[in-house]
């Protein structure tokens, strides 16, 4: 396995391979969703082709200087984890090889981006957009490999690639969850004991409210209110970013009674840690 740190010697080893080539765009403190990832981009790249795991802190896509500093690092257990993984090439650049100085172009995206994270972290999604492009045209891919944890940057991603005809084919693999159910994430890492014993508590809120729904709770007020009533027992001090019925393939808000397939979202602080999570609500079926 190469760990490469330059875009020259990035662009040298792609150039020397014939077979599939599958990228997995990750920032670091890598954990089993990643593995995941890796696994998935293995099966996708086969045993001719290669498997390229990107790992950088992308600063453009933090709204919050102290977020990006206290961003965990963890090196050496993440190439450890990608080797045992199977993967080839680690791209690990610092931040000047990635953007220049001066740089003056970036990809914005005006639509999905509008809500959910994007409205409560401006300019997030722009940052995501650019770096996806930036790694798409350094490594060539044909496939590349994202968690639907994050499903709004799926989503965008998914747009992106559409809407500026990048010839590359994005995979999405589900969520990979602890077994409380809580979904993996480097952020956990930064959840205190007491936060990580009661942050399970978001995935059953958003079990019970998609039930609410399927019994034809059309209410959003009791939604929330139903949901802030499960967080209140908690010991750790919680505040709610947003909680939001979207639809599953536009991110805009969505009506109770609309009958496309819709994406019920949070976003929790628990103490200073931002968690997010996510359940698909089926479409509600003709009485």
């Amino acid at each position: 396995m190469q760990v490469i740190r330059e875009k020259h010697e990035l662009r040298k080893a792609r150039a020397n391979v014939s077979g599939i080539v599958t990228l997995v765009p990750t920032m670091g403190a890598l954990h089993a969703g990643h593995r995941a990832l890796m696994e998935r981009a293995r099966l996708e790249a086969g045993s001719e082709g290669i498997v390229v795991v990107s790992i950088f802190v992308n600063p453009t896509q933090f709204n919050n200087p102290s977020d990006l500093e206290s961003y965990p690092s963890t090196f050496e257990a993440d190439r450890a984890l990608c080797e045992a993984a199977g993967v080839d090439i680690i791209y690990a650049p610092e931040t000047t090889a990635v953007y220049e100085s001066d740089a003056s172009i970036s990809v914005t995206e005006t639509l999905l981006s509008n809500t959910l994270c994007g409205a409560t972290r401006p300019g997030h999604f722009d940052g995501v957009c650019t770096v996806v492009l930036k790694l798409y045209n350094l490594v060539q891919p044909d496939a590349m490999i994202f968690g639907e944890k994050d499903f709004q940057q799926v989503a965008v991603i998914e747009r992106l690639v559409r809407d500026l005809d990048i010839p590359v084919q994005i995979v999405p693999v589900g969520t990979v969850r602890e077994e409380s159910g809580l979904a993996l994430s480097s952020r956990n890492l930064r959840l205190s004991a007491k936060a990580h014993e009661e942050a399970p508590v978001v995935q059953r809120s958003l079990q019970a409210m998609a039930q609410m729904l399927a019994n034809g709770e059309l209410d959003p007020s009791q939604l929330i209110s139903h949901f802030e009533t499960l967080l209140a027992p908690l010991e750790t001090e919680t505040k709610v970013d947003y909680l939001e019925l979207v639809d599953a393939e536009t991110m805009q808000v969505k009506a109770m009674t609309d009958d496309r397939k819709g994406i019920l979202a949070v976003a929790v602080f628990f103490g200073k840690i931002r968690l997010i999570d996510h359940v698909s609500v089926p479409v509600r079926e003709a009485r």
